[in-house]
């Protein structure tokens, strides 16, 4: 342990130096404030011992220094017994101990070793903090339960390979850190990681996002310009929200994983490129195959290490984990501890939006001053008073009236048969109606989570309210 003595009586400083010294202490000492914030400035100290009566800068001013720019360092204040008022102001702005004058030297090292003990003791729960981490995350991925750790050996399995890997899971639950962490964790590390949201983009323009354009391949086509794939290239590309390609792309992209190549949108060259594929769907990928939505050959070419991230409802053991590793990560640790009933509500909530919707709370609680300790009244309403969750169709029932629903209209075609006093047309419209009425009843009004839930686009969703007077 490093200790700087600062007394400026040369006297009383050069024996209680020698004692600090021969009790194993590496030692420094200086004869004013000065100096010693000149020390302080070169060497880290553990602990100053400081006088606090000395010419020029004082022991509280040196004080409030010390604390101000290395707020670890302990400070013990030696003071004359006519300023012990002075002293209890030390102890106020942070100084760990006072020994008044006269004193015995053995004092003073019995507070050296206190000081000693005590930071051992935090050096070793700062080891053990690591060791815990290091088992309960991956990169930025948090968790302790059995899901998440099973979820965490299979991408530390499968990242030294270059297999494709299909991450499945609802919004939220951390699909772009799991590609993330099996990209740096691979032999591409070094590589670019490149991502692409298949969701975000028309057809026209997802086509060319993915495998680039020649100049005059369109309109606004104005030079050449690489796609993803090749600026992924000697890396990995990650396919979010996979299950929005559209048909008549899928098959351009199952041969860029059969064959490796492709050409620009209008171009006639063959391109060649050594890319790792991660895609991720927070529907059930199989289920759209059945429905003639995705190819089937496609689906087995992405599926050949399936990965699963479990929604937070079923691994609320890591919500108390998590909520550290954010706090940790907005810089606010030991800012915010929750109060037992506050902490109960937090593991009852069901987390419609996942871990993202955790992170976006504990932000929250930061950002409003919330704390120290948060209580239910801290917490937004929907988790102090959840409302009470009907039981309505399941995705699987939803999507089974929605198939339902295409094959009739793949049976009766663009024509208008009446069936009984309905015009197919009419039908059609109820059957939309119904179903977009009960997504929007199970998502709480949210039109992004009913567009989720029936496999929309978002656009797709609000065209259809808007033309069924539901906007």
């Amino acid at each position: 342990m490093r200790v700087l003595l600062v007394e400026d009586d040369r006297v009383a400083r050069v024996p209680l130096r020698d004692d600090i010294a021969e009790a194993g202490y590496d030692v420094d000492e200086a004869g004013s404030a000065e100096e010693a914030l000149e020390l302080l400035g070169k060497k880290g100290y553990d602990v100053v011992v400081t006088d606090l009566r000395m010419p020029g800068m004082d022991g509280i001013e040196l004080l409030e220094r010390i604390k101000a720019e290395s707020p670890d360092t302990e400070v013990i204040v030696i003071t004359a017994y006519g300023t012990v008022r002075t002293a209890v102001r030390a102890m106020k702005l942070g100084a760990y101990e006072y020994l008044t004058k006269p004193f015995d030297n053995e004092e003073l090292l019995l507070l050296l070793e206190r000081i000693r003990r005590m930071r051992e003791v935090m050096e070793e729960n700062v080891r053990l903090r690591r060791r815990l981490e290091e088992r309960y995350r991956l990169e930025d991925m948090v968790g302790k339960g059995h899901k998440m750790q099973e979820v965490f050996r299979l991408i530390r399995t499968v990242a030294s390979s270059d297999s494709t890997v299909l991450l499945q899971g609802e919004t939220g639950t951390g699909k772009e850190l799991a590609a993330h962490a099996i990209h740096e964790l691979s032999p591409r590390r070094d590589g670019p990681f490149v991502k692409v949201s298949c969701a975000a983009l028309s057809r026209e323009l997802l086509e060319s996002e993915l495998f680039g354009h020649v100049k005059g391949a369109f309109t606004s086509a104005v030079k050449d310009k690489p796609g993803k794939f090749e600026l992924a290239d000697g890396g990995t590309i990650f396919l979010d929200e996979v299950d929005d390609i559209p048909l008549e792309l899928q098959v351009k992209l199952l041969r860029v994983l059969q064959e490796r190549e492709f050409e620009r949108v209008g171009g006639t060259r063959t391109i060649r490129v050594d890319v790792r594929v991660i895609a991720a769907t927070k529907v059930d990928l199989l289920e759209r195959v059945r429905r003639g939505l995705f190819r089937e050959d496609l689906y087995y070419r992405l599926n050949v290490v399936p990965i699963r991230l479990p929604p937070l409802r079923e691994r609320k053991e890591d919500v108390p984990l998590l909520m550290e590793h954010f706090l940790r990560k907005l810089g606010a640790e030991g800012r915010i501890e929750m109060t037992p009933e506050a902490m109960k509500l937090l593991m009852d909530y069901d987390w419609p939006g996942n871990v993202r919707e955790l992170e976006n709370l504990v932000e929250r609680l930061v950002v409003v001053g919330a704390g120290p300790r948060v209580g239910p009244e801290d917490l937004p309403p929907e988790i102090r008073s959840p409302a009470p969750r009907e039981r309505g169709p399941s995705l699987e029932e939803v999507l089974r009236r929605q198939e339902e629903l295409e094959r009739m209209i793949r049976m009766l075609g663009s024509s208008e048969p009446r069936l009984g006093n309905a015009s197919f047309e009419e039908i059609v419209e109820a059957k939309e109606r119904e179903l977009i009425t009960e997504a929007l009843r199970r998502t709480g009004g949210n039109k992004t989570k009913a567009a989720e839930l029936l496999g929309m686009k978002l656009s797709t969703f609000r065209d259809k309210m808007k033309r069924l007077g539901l906007a």
